[in-house]
């Protein structure tokens, strides 16, 4: 297997040690320049405004880097993503061919936004990225395929349609990446995974990202890793400081008013709505319409245009209520949300990090609000037990204020 740079054997840091004939690592974050990036990485990341490398990075860049598989396991929001892409960036060799690597995602959001941060990060490398996934032209991906990929960035299902076609070859994968692992196997893509690896050479490197480790993805690693490095961020994201919790007890009857209710405090100028399926969010979104709220939507089963569209006018504030489901909000990136509004209480302690990490970014302040129905008080109790939080009481009439966040 031949790559740009040689594989270089680096030092393992410090604390690794042996767990199951496997070696783990607990980094910690530390300067890019601590990382032996050669000269062109270092002044793109300096460019993109990187100062510290995150855990993740620090862990995995030099492991990968020396040609091992990785095994990083790390919440949403951790840097994952430039701690696999540096090392394929720096160690491809663009003369070879098209698709020397393979990332596989769950959600199209996510196929964009890894693309978009190669395309970022190969700035200075003759190297081309190309994202397929299902819902946008077959024809264009097809196109761009034939144009030359070194770097393919893919949702199993579109993959398999392009294996079948045979507009793409994997005879010449050197790596692959598969980020966020566990949702792939919560979306059911474990079957087309499996088929997509064994079709892989086998003499590659692999690299699977994960935030919970889940027995298919255990297996998975076992069958298609060849003795990966553990990098283990045990931290959970933290809810930013400006975040005031709240929950608001309302009949499941009343919920849909309690939200309107929300929805027409001044305070509230940028609001995303999560639920728990699509079914609900189409409801919902159409409950909203008819009372002549403008709401946008955000679910697996649109189209990609329609779900662009969707995004483009929340970020550029020409609506200001979004409904989404957790899985199509991943890479959704805005720095004004006021509120976010947990309609259905999330199902666990991550999934309401994740969530009310939306709001209060860049220093603001802002609202996270659970509404929850009489029976669900205990579940929303679990939630803030562990997840290590206190969410607070909150009626209707003395509803907090974005401006109030972080106090009482």
């Amino acid at each position: 297997m031949r790559f740009n740079r040689p594989q270089v054997a680096r030092p393992r840091p410090a604390d690794t040690q042996a767990v199951d004939g496997a070696a783990t690592t607990t980094p910690e974050a530390a300067g890019f320049d601590t990382l032996d990036l050669d000269l062109a990485m270092r002044r793109t990341v300096a460019e993109l405004g990187f100062e510290l490398a995150t855990p993740i990075q620090v862990g995995s860049i030099p492991v990968a880097m020396s040609g091992r598989d990785v095994i990083g396991q790390a919440h949403t929001g951790s840097g994952k993503t430039a701690a696999f892409a540096i090392p394929i960036i720096e160690r491809l060799a663009p003369r070879d061919g098209s698709v020397q690597a393979l990332v596989l995602c769950p959600t199209r959001e996510l196929a964009v936004q890894v693309n978009e941060e190669f395309t970022r990060l190969a700035v200075r490398y003759e190297l081309r990225s190309v994202a397929i996934y299902g819902g946008d032209s077959i024809a264009r991906q097809v196109e761009a395929l034939r144009r030359g990929a070194h770097v393919v960035v893919a949702t199993p299902g579109r993959l398999a349609d392009h294996m079948q076609r045979r507009s793409l070859s994997l005879d010449n994968v050197r790596v692959v990446v598969l980020d966020e692992a566990d949702r792939m196997l919560d979306m059911g893509f474990a079957p087309e995974v499996e088929r997509i690896l064994r079709r892989c050479p086998q003499r590659r490197q692999t690299l699977l990202y994960s935030a919970t480790m889940p027995e298919w993805v255990r297996r998975l690693a076992a069958r298609h890793m060849h003795e990966p490095v553990t990098v283990e961020i045990n931290t959970r994201p933290e809810i930013p400081a400006g975040v005031r919790q709240v929950y608001v007890q309302t009949p499941w009857a009343d919920k849909t008013g309690t939200l309107a209710h929300i929805l027409d405090k001044p305070d509230v100028t940028m609001a995303l709505i999560f639920v728990e399926t699509k079914r609900t969010a189409d409801v919902l979104q159409a409950q909203l319409q008819r009372r002549g709220y403008e709401v946008g939507l955000l679910h697996g089963d649109l189209t990609q245009r329609d779900r662009d569209k969707a995004m483009k006018q929340f970020r550029n504030s020409h609506i200001r209520y979004l409904i989404a489901t957790n899985v199509a909000a991943r890479g959704l990136d805005i720095d004004d949300i006021s509120h976010v509004i947990n309609y259905d209480v999330p199902l666990t302690p991550d999934e309401y990090l994740h969530r009310v990490g939306r709001t209060a970014r860049a220093g603001r302040n802002g609202v996270a609000v659970t509404l929850i129905t009489p029976s669900e008080i205990l579940k929303l109790r679990d939630v803030e037990r562990h997840a290590r939080t206190t969410i607070e009481l909150a009626s209707l009439d003395d509803f907090p204020a974005a401006a109030l966040a972080g106090g009482g």
